[in-house]
């Protein structure tokens, strides 16, 4: 399969809708005036290439290139400052609402209804990046009652040492009966701008930088019930990641393959076209629902009455209607995915980015895989069989000769899932901040980024593991 020429897609964040057209050529300009530019979508004869999304590379300081905090165990949760949510103490500490600070109206942009709602709210310490960033991606793992919701915002201090507004990072629920999950369009402020699910400075070359963040967490439910969300863990990955077209080779350092279930979106496709066009465009939510399946937890039928009886693997359809995003219209939010996997019993999820596949090799030594973002031009990866502006896969393992062992939900069967792709092309392609596409502009990479599940309670050696590459 070859991949024809793509046509112009819109940032993360841009509108799907009749005038996203517009919108594009207003955001290409405005990229290519700092230097960076416009994304480029999934070729149209490449069904099953993913979500699109071509992500503006971060530019800037060599050295440490990622940052992550979590706010997870108990004295975090008191660290923090309440108004009406309170610290719950037990072995997997979490916040809940107390007392309620008020009440609030909220319109949902996306069926018009407005209703009241009790609240309370929880807001992080300022957390001092150790990475002057250019970007950061929140994650939080939540449970989530029919009844409740969350919000959770962000707030950054400039190198300058000005502040951001409080920009909305995600309006979630893990079911969609009281709520449309959905990410916020048109947050900035002249100097950052958030993309879907991702705060960007707008002009890196300038040397702006974010020096440090908190998070908000706002903590919703029905008035008169004693209903309420359990958050287990917010926090953020801030990176300043150089530009580069190629990264350094690494050597082999593992053979091992996990036992990972496999899916295809392919044999999706046409169904549920009302989150994201069905199957084709599903690579996160199958991903993401191969992970789970790894660590022994799916949904239960009742879950999955409402998919049609004669589809396979349904809860492929299940994963894909509950990381959908109703604003950027698509399965491919990277925390909705992660705030997904968080949804089953006793998981934790994170979305972060590694610096090479010796740290991806020590998660995988430790039995944890990772789903993984890349965009590549077909002949780039040999096997692939298609080209992709925005693509996710699961690394499963290391051959002896230290290629990658994947789950590529692009493939025609769950039977093809399973490839093997050379080493020095693979890492490239998922490495780099910067490419060509296949009309030769250049465009964005996504610098290592991934979704990283794993149990509440890990093993020593998965903590260890984790630890390694930034995240507990």
């Amino acid at each position: 399969m070859t991949s024809s020429p793509p046509p112009s897609e819109p940032p993360p964040g841009a509108s799907r809708g009749p005038s996203s057209a517009a919108r594009r050529t207003v955001l290409a300009a405005a990229l290519a005036a700092v230097g960076t530019a416009a994304a480029s979508s999934a070729p149209a004869t490449a069904l099953a290439t993913g979500t699109g999304r071509d992500r503006r590379a971060p530019s800037g300081l060599a050295g440490d290139l990622v940052d992550n905090r979590f706010w997870t165990s108990y004295t975090d949760w008191c660290s923090g400052t309440g108004a009406g949510t309170r610290a719950v103490l037990a072995r997997r500490p979490g916040l809940v609402i107390g007392t309620p600070a008020g009440r609030t109206d909220y319109t949902d942009p996306h069926t018009g209804t407005t209703a009241t709602w009790e609240y309370a709210t929880w807001t992080s310490p300022e957390h001092r990046s150790t990475v002057p960033a250019t970007e950061v991606v929140p994650s939080w793992n939540a449970d989530t009652p029919p009844g409740t919701w969350i919000a959770v915002e962000l707030r950054g201090r400039y190198s300058d040492g000005s502040e951001t507004p409080w920009y909305v990072m995600g309006r979630w629920a893990s079911g969609d009966e009281d709520i449309r999950r959905t990410s916020v369009d048109g947050q900035k402020d002249g100097r950052s701008t958030v993309w879907t699910d991702t705060f960007a400075i707008d002009d890196a070359a300038s040397g702006l930088r974010l020096a440090s963040y908190r998070l908000r967490l706002t903590l919703h439910r029905r008035p008169g019930t004693r209903l309420t969300p359990t958050v287990w863990r917010v926090g953020a990955m801030a990176s300043d990641v150089p530009d580069r077209f190629t990264v350094p080779a690494s050597a082999p350092g593992l053979a091992r393959e996990l036992a990972v279930p496999r899916y295809s979106q392919n044999i999706h496709i046409g169904q549920y076209p009302e989150y994201d066009n069905g199957g084709e465009a599903w690579c996160s939510p199958t991903s993401s629902q191969m992970i789970i399946e790894y660590w022994g937890r799916r949904p239960t039928a009742q879950d999955l009455a409402w998919v049609n009886p004669e589809y396979a693997d349904p809860q492929v359809c299940h994963a894909a209607r509950y990381t959908f995003d109703h604003q950027y219209d698509g399965c491919g939010n990277w925390p909705f995915n992660a705030a997904y996997a968080a949804t089953y019993d006793d998981m934790s999820a994170v979305v972060t980015r590694l610096r090479s596949l010796t740290e991806l090799e020590t998660l995988i030594r430790a039995g944890i895989p990772a789903i993984t973002s890349q965009s590549f031009r077909a002949e780039e990866l040999t096997g692939a069989g298609y080209g992709t502006a925005g693509h996710l896969m699961t690394v499963i393992g290391f051959t002896p000769e230290g290629d990658v062992i994947a789950n590529d939900p692009a493939s025609p069967s769950n039977e093809a899932v399973r490839r093997v792709y050379r080493r020095r092309e693979w890492e490239n392609i998922w490495l780099r901040t910067k490419r060509y596409n296949s009309t030769g502009k250049v465009v964005s990479g996504t610098g290592g980024v991934c979704y990283l599940y794993w149990p509440a309670h890990p093993t020593t050696a998965q903590r260890r593991a984790l630890a390694a590459v930034g995240v507990r």
